[in-house]
């Protein structure tokens, strides 16, 4: 069995940095972690070739630096990485990235791409199923559990809702993008550390994949940042320590004084 995890390298949140030209998120440089829900998917991708049989390759987009990411998710036990850079990325929104990842992992022939549910740095949830679209495959959004059928060659996935959960079941190949709750990720090695230092990282250039150039970065993004602002500070908040009842009354004499009632 094949298997592909997506991952994305976002920056730490105390050291959150915006370009004030571009609005888009400064990310060289700055210190960066693997995205929380991939790191579930990489987990997710280990656990199920371990118990069927196969191989993980892990795959993110991303500045250089991104190859630290990729580094860790080999030292849980991922089997190959492909870091996708090039400047010409660079902007890219949630198709344009879509696209370019599209390109890198058709050719590998997955069964199963494993995502997390959204990035917590644009927090949009768009990829895992734009990707999906772009290769033709089904698509299981937020799931918190795996099974496969090997035999009949089909994904079995429990996908939760404000209502309980469902349960899906999907042909292979199939993208499936994954809740935190569905594992807790395990914890490299000293001796997967230092095997991951000297495996091989792929690096996929533009001029690598057959792309639409009008497709890619953020001249290929079709949504833009039109402006960023830090939001403004409001006043305090007043705090009514009364009995139920009394608060009430003030609560109301207050709502009608500012003539929201």
């Amino acid at each position: 069995m094949r298997i592909v995890a997506c991952i994305k390298q976002v920056p730490e949140i105390s050291e959150v940095m915006i370009d004030p030209k571009t609005h888009t998120l400064k990310r060289e440089g700055v210190p960066s972690m693997i995205n929380p829900f991939d790191e579930n998917a990489v987990e997710e991708g280990l656990r199920l070739k371990e118990k069927y049989t196969g191989e993980l390759t892990v795959v993110t987009m991303g500045p250089p630096q991104a190859e630290e990411a990729l580094r860790r998710c080999l030292a849980m036990g991922a089997d190959e990485a492909i870091l996708i850079s090039d400047r010409a990325f660079a902007g890219s929104d949630t198709l344009a990235t879509a696209y370019t990842l599209s390109l890198v992992i058709k050719p590998l022939k997955p069964d199963l791409i494993i995502c997390g549910k959204q990035a917590i740095d644009g927090d949009t949830a768009q990829v895992g199923p734009e990707l999906a679209e772009q290769l033709g495959i089904p698509q299981i959004t937020y799931v918190k559990k795996i099974e496969l059928d090997k035999e009949e060659e089909k994904v079995i996935a429990y996908r939760e809702t404000d209502e309980g959960f469902e349960i899906i079941q999907a042909k292979l190949p199939v993208l499936v993008t994954v809740l935190k709750i569905i594992n807790e990720p395990r914890y490299p090695g000293i001796k997967g550390i230092l095997a991951a230092k000297k495996k091989e990282i792929k690096v996929i250039k533009a001029a690598d994949i057959q792309a639409d150039s009008s497709k890619l970065g953020a001249d290929g993004s079709p949504t833009q940042v039109v402006n960023i602002f830090t939001p403004e500070v409001h006043q305090a908040g007043k705090i009514v320590k009364l009995e139920p009842k009394d608060a009430t009354y003030e609560i109301i004499n207050f709502l009608q004084q500012e003539k929201i009632i």
